[in-house]
C-alpha cells in the first residue's frame, strides 16, 4: 500500500482508506488469495502422503485441548475459500490429484 500511495502521489496525511487507493491503482488484494492457494497445494501434498502430517491436520490425535478460544483449523478455513462443501468432501477430493488443482484453481479465479 505504500508503494502505490507514492506512485499515485497521495500524501499519508491524506485521509484515503486503503480500498480507495486500490480502486484508484485499479488493483487487488491478492496476498491472501496467494497464502490460500499454497497453503492449498502444500494440504493436497501433505494428505496424499498419509504420515504424521496427515492425522496432525485433521485433527486425529491424542491430547488435552488447551484454553480458550480454539484456534482456526487449517482445514476449515480451507474449505470457506474452496467453496460450499464439507471437510470430508475436501478429503475426499485431495485424493484425486486433477480434481484438486481444478478445486484449487477454480477458487484463485473466483478471488474469495
Amino acid at each position: 500500500m505504500w508503494f502505490l500511495r507514492r506512485m499515485l502521489r497521495i500524501p499519508w496525511t491524506t485521509k484515503k482508506t486503503n480500498e480507495r487507493v486500490l480502486n484508484e491503482a485499479n488493483k487487488r488484494r491478492s496476498l491472501v488469495r496467494t497464502f490460500r492457494k499454497r497453503q492449498a497445494t502444500f494440504l493436497g501434498h501433505v494428505m496424499r502422503r498419509g504420515k504424521l502430517e496427515h492425522l496432525v491436520t485433521t485433527g486425529k490425535f491424542e491430547g488435552k485441548r488447551s484454553r480458550g478460544r480454539q484456534r482456526e483449523k487449517i482445514m476449515d478455513g480451507l474449505a470457506t475459500w474452496l467453496g460450499p462443501g464439507k471437510v470430508s468432501d475436501i478429503l475426499a477430493a485431495v485424493k484425486d490429484r486433477d480434481l484438486w488443482r481444478d478445486m484449487i484453481a477454480n477458487a484463485y479465479k473466483r478471488g474469495t
